[in-house]
């Protein structure tokens, strides 16, 4: 190894010019990373860094530092092979290009679909070269890499050729014929001779170079500022640490894109101020160029320019001023003065109409295009295909966005569809969130068993030694959704010998299949989830595990890893526990309504039981006694369970869950809501159990890089509406804690409308934070605590096939629970990585999470699109007001899910009036809002009021936008509920107050305590009674309980 000295130019906290010498060691046996290479000792450190330039291509490419940079894109290309990167190139892309292109890049290097490599050249003692005096930093960098591709050439054995592509016209002369076998060319002179018929890289090309002169001719001819210039990154840092400036997260309201941002402070710095509140930036000129998404600074205006946020319903208007009297109390208000990070992503963008390209001007080079998603400004990008591309969806990326400027400037990248097709709406959904919908790679498959029904995959006799044997010994049985696929969870319940219950949770043993590091588990890490849309899925794993060898079907041996309790066979009390690698043969797959159906007693559903239906009369009725007798033993543990954590405080939240219905052409037949029944919570309190206890594992073994879910409790003031709200009906909600506010929500029932305490459960659910995956070395043991759940520890262990994090639970819960079985997750993952992991993961589920949403929204506008909304009944139903606004109100659809806003004054500014039953109509007059109500009066004096959670009669209307997604619009029919048969059985079907089985067992059990603390009382003495501060029990005590909570997980992925 040899030592040298780097010299680099830094930039100091004053922003001085800092000449820093590092020591460099270079080495000979820096990895090549090539399957060429024949040298003994770099093929044995190739080998342990896994991924190899392949040696099936006709060359090796290595494109230089200004290439990366701006073609970074284009090398993404899966068509483009064999290319080399070389350190030199990337640094440059990390110092010059930031966080957002580095990442790219790394994850390009990562992904085993991509034949590319990283070549350590500025390591090697061959291929470094110490800058000279006189050198410019490009020069040097070039020097570099054409030096290390002649050594790699070299290196092996001239059996490929390796191309050098530069956009710098003095090294092609300099270079081009220096080294035989090595080529030094342009970038298009590449694409022309090697890829000539790859035409979207061609045009991908055309449209950046393009881009680039645009920037490079508008900074020459514009002097005039639109903006204010960004501060310095040292200046902003300073002010962010004493307090002047602020840091956060800017969100746009879609609403009013053009005038409202919030910036959500992120806590660094800023330790004097008191603001409980988000941060308003309000107009373009205050958000000085940031884009939603980027972490922002911003300096707060003086109290009184502050203002307020608007109150009133708004269909994503464009103007520039919100009228006076819509806006509520001034709030801290603010404007950007610098960025921290630019969180830029490809774009949906919809090029204007023909009528509307007239208006922008002749000149066809530069066209300003409109992202599909409000919050995001128009783009100017140069192009000449703007004509042919008026009637298609197309994804841009923004290149810079200069103070010069009005809009940023970007570049196109590729078609996606027509307008108003399905398959173009939902890749529009896929790039908007983010989401690779790519094929898994030949190379990830061939890590995937064999299973094929001539030749079934079978378990080891090696495996079968391993395991826990529960084939023969325990009745598993799976309960899941009509159609489900993916099972990754099965449960039992057993008598055991001395009279005790064995309840047991078995999960699916995805790591058994997916090691460590492997191309499925990059692929799978990449993903970090399952994306679920209305019509399809997809899936974080390949189907042969998700949908068999991992999928754990009846009749069949599976492997898993499962959790089982030992319990008192009268109090259900946890004796004791046992964590182990199984092997299961689930004896049925049902389906919810089926078990519930055994549940209630119901015989019909029998039929429905595929695994019942080969046996004979005798041995049917033995079975089915057995199965029922399980479902009811489960329950019956799960209300207990439920009951004890419901004393404690756990929330009952409430999501709207709508599942499209398709027929047989999968056209969509119906919306649905989805019916609650009482198996959900059996199944989804076992769910919670087993991920308290392994979290509680994992994390007294790994203390500092266990990977827990948190979910900090909410601010206060996101519960104003709720209980501004709840006091309409008489109720009164506290929530200055879990427990308090569970109790309120439990007491706000209106026994002759069950729809509002829904609604006001829905409200409370949309005030809580989002949980969130972190590591325990990244914060202190006393933020782990989940609000919602009210658990002191939780994670994500019951759902591998189709989650990410709990493919790492599984692993730091075997390492922990069978040492020495597998390799000690200590020396795999840090907390450093765990911390970058979980942020990945937390961002991917926030992603999936939207764009189901986003999917179902799709196709309920589709659905109503297709009907006429004068003559269709379907398209008028109840809804309920549950917000009222300065014009209108905002309600909910039981009957579909929906919410929306209902407009009482339109554009013309008349009034909406509806007398008796009869239909509404607009006349001139005015709107008087009060805290519960607005009242609408017309000008010959006719009034109508409406108030919070009164029915009203809504026609279901589909608002197009040729730019935008479709949305759903209310129009009022009449002040009059609509009655159908649906909307009785809408109505049954959202009760959410808890069942009189859970009722009867939790206030029993409340009695006992509350006989226990009496008797606890009684026998304090003197010491006691002078310390204690309330009448309940002890804080120790009451933290022991907490301890042993459970929450059912209604909301899935957002608040769990």
């Amino acid at each position: 190894m040899l030592r040298t000295e780097k010299v680099l130019q830094l930039r100091g906290q004053q922003g001085r010019a800092v000449r820093v010498v590092r020591e460099h060691y270079l080495r000979p046996d820096v990895p090549c990373r090539s399957a060429l290479c024949r040298s003994a000792q770099c093929r044995a450190a190739c080998a342990r860094d896994g991924k190899l330039l392949s040696d099936d291509v006709t060359h090796y490419v290595v494109p230089d530092c200004k290439v990366v940079q701006e073609y970074l894109e284009i090398l993404e290309f899966p068509e483009l092979k064999g290319i080399l990167f070389m350190q030199t190139a990337c640094q440059a892309v990390q110092h010059q290009k930031g966080r957002r292109q580095y990442n790219k890049l790394r994850n390009l290097l990562k992904d085993p679909r991509h034949d590319c490599t990283v070549f350590a050249n500025e390591f090697h003692q061959h291929c470094y070269l110490p800058r000279e005096k006189g050198d410019s930093l490009e020069k040097w960098q070039t020097r570099n890499i054409y030096n290390a591709a002649a050594w790699y050439h070299n290196h092996c054995l001239g059996q490929m050729p390796v191309v050098m592509v530069t956009e710098d016209e003095d090294a092609i002369r300099q270079y081009g014929n220096e080294t035989e076998g090595v080529f030094v060319i342009s970038f298009k002179n590449y694409l022309d001779n090697f890829w000539p018929d790859l035409k979207a890289a061609h045009e991908l090309f055309d449209s950046i170079v393009q881009a680039r002169r645009e920037r490079e001719s508008e900074s020459q001819e514009n002097h005039g500022k639109e903006y204010p210039e960004h501060l310095p990154v040292e200046v902003l840092e300073a002010g962010i640490k004493s307090g002047r400036y602020l840091q956060g997260a800017l969100n746009v309201n879609k609403h009013r894109a053009q005038l409202e941002a919030f910036v959500r402070l992120q806590g660094f710095g800023s330790k004097d101020t008191e603001l409980q509140s988000d941060i308003l930036v309000y107009g373009a000129k205050a958000r000085n160029r940031a884009i939603h998404g980027d972490v922002v600074v911003v300096e707060l205006l003086p109290v009184h320019e502050w203002k307020g946020r608007t109150v009133a319903l708004c269909e994503n208007e464009t103007e520039d001023k919100a009228p006076a009297d819509t806006t509520g109390d001034p709030m801290p208000t603010g404007k950007v003065v610098g960025i921290i990070q630019k969180n830029w992503r490809d774009y949906v963008v919809t090029f204007p109409s023909k009528e509307e390209s007239q208006s922008q001007g002749r000149n066809a080079q530069k066209v300003l295009v409109t992202p599909w998603d409000y919050r995001i400004p128009k783009i100017r990008i140069s192009t000449q295909q703007a004509e042919a591309l008026q009637e298609y969806r197309v994804v841009v990326r923004i290149d810079s966005w200069e103070s010069t400027s009005l809009y940023p400037n970007g570049h196109f990248v590729r078609v996606l569809g027509r307008i108003g097709d399905l398959e173009g709406e939902i890749a529009a959904i896929l790039v908007e969130n983010s989401i690779c919908a790519a094929p898994f790679s030949e190379i990830q498959m061939s890590e995937m068993p064999v299973s094929s029904p001539k030749n079934p995959w079978k378990v080891s006799p090696e495996e079968v030694k391993k395991r826990l044997d529960l084939r023969d010994s325990h009745l598993i049985f799976s309960i899941d959704p009509k159609g489900c696929e993916d099972v990754d969870d099965a449960l039992s319940v057993r008598t055991l010998p001395n009279g005790n219950l064995e309840l047991g949770v078995h999960i699916a043993d995805v790591t058994h299949f997916v090691a460590a590091n492997s191309y499925t588990d990059v692929e799978a890490r990449a993903r970090a989830t399952t994306y679920y849309l209305a019509d399809r899925r997809f899936d974080m794993l390949p189907s042969v595990l998700s949908a068999d060898l991992c999928s754990l079907l009846s009749g069949v041996d599976r492997y898993a890893v499962s959790v089982l309790w030992e319990l008192e066979k009268e109090s259900y009390e946890m004796l004791r526990v046992r964590y182990a690698r199984t092997l299961i043969r689930s004896a049925y797959k049902l389906e919810y309504e089926t078990a519930q159906g055994l549940l209630d007693g119901d015989t019909s559903v029998v039929g429905d039981i595929l695994e019942l239906k080969s046996l004979d009369e005798g041995t049917r009725q033995k079975k089915l006694a057995e199965l029922v007798w399980a479902i009811s033993k489960l329950t019956d543990i799960a209300r207990h369970v439920r009951a004890k954590r419901d004393r404690c405080g756990a929330l009952e939240l409430e999501g709207i869950e709508i599942r499209v219905q398709l027929d047989d052409k999968r056209n969509i037949h119906d919306l649905i809501p989805k019916q609650p029944l009482e198996v959900h919570e059996t199944v989804a309190e076992c769910m919670i159990l087993a991920n308290h206890w392994v979290a509680k594992r994992i994390s007294e073994d790994f203390p500092h890089q266990a990977l827990l879910r948190q979910h900090p409790p909410p601010r206060q003031e996101f519960f104003a509406e709720l209980r501004e709200c709840a006091s309409a009906k008489g109720f009164s909600i506290d929530t200055r804690s879990n427990k308090a506010l569970a109790e309120s929500l439990d007491r706000a029932n209106d026994p002759s409308d069950p729809i509002v305490n829904k609604l006001l459960r829905s409200m409370a659910t949309q005030a809580m934070s989002n949980a969130l995956y972190f590591s325990t070395g990244s914060c202190p043991e006393e933020q782990f605590h989940h609000y919602g759940l009210a658990l002191e520890k939780y994670t994500h262990f019951t759902s591998p096939i189709r989650r990410y994090a709990d493919i790492v639970v599984h692993r730091l819960l075997l390492a922990a629970t069978l040492r020495g079985a597998t390799g000690d997750v200590k020396d795999n993952i840090s907390n450093k990585d765990l911390e970058e992991l979980c942020r990945h993961i937390n961002n991917r589920n926030r992603a999936a999470q939207r764009a189901q949403k986003q999917s179902t929204e799709l196709f309920q506008c589709m659905y109503f699109r297709d009907r006429s909304a004068e003559s269709d009944e379907r398209c008028v139903a109840d809804g309920v007001v549950y917000s009222i606004r300065t014009n209108g109100v905002l309600v909910f659809v039981p009957r579909y899910g929906i919410k929306g806003a209902a407009y009482m004054k339109n554009k013309e500014g008349l009034v909406i009036s509806c007398q008796g039953a009869g239909s509404c109509q607009w006349k001139p007059g005015s709107l008087h809002r009060s805290q519960h109500k607005i009242t609408s009066t017309t000008a010959t004096g006719d009034s109508m009021t409406l108030s919070l959670f009164d029915h009203i009669t809504v026609r279901i209307l589909v608002q197009t936008a040729r730019c935008h997604a479709e949305t759903i619009k209310l129009e009022i029919v009449r002040n009059a509920p609509h009655h159908t048969a649906d909307t009785e059985a809408a109505q049954r079907s959202f009760h959410v107050v808890k069942s009189d089985l859970v009722k009867e067992v939790s206030q029993s059990a409340e009695e006992a305590q509350r006989a226990q603390e009496r008797a606890r009382v009684e026998v304090m003495d003197e010491e006691s009674r002078e310390f204690c501060q309330t009448k309940g029990p002890s804080l120790y005590q009451l933290l022991e309980e907490i301890r042993e909570l459970a929450l059912l997980d209604v909301t899935e992925d957002i608040r769990t």
